[in-house]
């Protein structure tokens, strides 16, 4: 806001490719972010613009967060057991939809710049994002009118049996997604006469019982760890382990992958932070993020200022 700053700001936009902000959806027209406020400065920036509820309309100031988009575009009613409370997700799911969806739209306005010299504005928010995020469910209902409903252990709405099975010392996650992987299921769990049983014949059949199929394969489950269900199930009935936070970051097969790297930070010399989850086939950069201001002189002795000015400014 303060002139000296603006003129820097401007200096920046000139030799951008793109600028992005996450602010309330009407502060980049007050604050002079939008493209049509640099255009005399750079007139292919690509500006982004990350807000809750957009940068037009009767909530453009309004502040926002994940968990209400969580609850306003369905999510919590979608989730959780039938019979309890909406439960939102355990993570902040919505936003980090929008910033890979910013990421996105940002890389995409800049390609189509490269292609014709012509920077444009990008709208991105979360109520957005989130609303995009309803996906299938919500394509049913606006062609059918048909209403997802939550169902009973974390199941699939349709496809039985794909829901969390109860076992000798916990819970293990079953998808049997297709006739071969039920198939199999039945050899697996010793009880082959299912395949014939005409309440499990396709999955309507399988649909339509879902509560009695639950209970017999409890009763079978129950009787083995879910160690030694994974292990029999392994590369024939997709499943998995229903882990907590700790035993899911120490699991062997996420450190056999590099799933965490080591960062030099300078405030803890050795940083354990997630690894990148695009394998790119070469060593990923290591060096940490820099710290609030660490490349201020840098960046602006670039435009020219010297650091008498720098000093100044500060």
């Amino acid at each position: 806001k303060h002139p000296d700053g603006k003129a820097i700001f401007h200096k920046l936009a000139a030799t951008a490719d793109g600028l992005i902000n996450n602010l309330r959806g009407d502060q980049p027209k007050k604050l002079g972010l939008r493209h049509v406020d640099l255009l005399e400065y750079n007139s292919a920036i690509v500006c982004a613009h990350v807000s809750a509820y957009g940068n037009d309309g009767e909530r453009a100031g309004w502040p926002g967060y994940d968990f209400l988009m969580q609850a306003e575009a369905g999510f919590l009613g979608l989730s959780g057991e039938p019979d309890g409370p909406p439960a939102r997700m355990g993570l902040s799911i919505v936003d980090y939809m929008t910033g890979v969806t910013s990421c996105l739209a940002l890389l995409a306005g800049i390609n189509q710049t490269k292609q014709t010299g012509k920077g444009r504005d990008l709208e991105i928010s979360l109520y957005d994002v989130a609303m995009h995020q309803l996906s299938y469910p919500a394509v049913w209902y606006l062609n059918q009118g048909d209403v997802t409903e939550r169902v009973p252990r974390s199941g699939h709405p349709f496809i039985v049996p794909s829901q969390l099975y109860r076992t000798q010392d916990g819970w293990i996650f079953i998808m049997a997604q297709t006739e071969k992987f039920w198939f199999a299921l039945c050899d697996i769990v010793d009880q082959p006469e299912w395949k014939d049983d005409p309440r499990f014949q396709g999955y309507e059949g399988r649909h339509e019982n879902r509560d009695e199929l639950t209970l017999m394969l409890d009763r079978v489950l129950i009787k083995n760890s879910t160690a030694h269900w994974l292990d029999a199930f392994a590369g024939q009935v997709p499943s998995g382990p229903v882990n907590d936070l700790a035993t899911a970051l120490n699991n062997p097969y996420f450190r056999d992958r590099g799933g965490v790297q080591s960062v030099n930070h300078p405030d803890r010399p050795d940083l354990k932070l997630l690894n990148n989850p695009i394998r790119l086939g070469e060593l990923i950069p290591d060096r940490p993020g820099p710290k609030l201001g660490a490349d201020t002189k840098d960046i602006l002795g670039e435009l020219g200022y010297s650091s008498a000015d720098i000093v100044e400014l500060r």
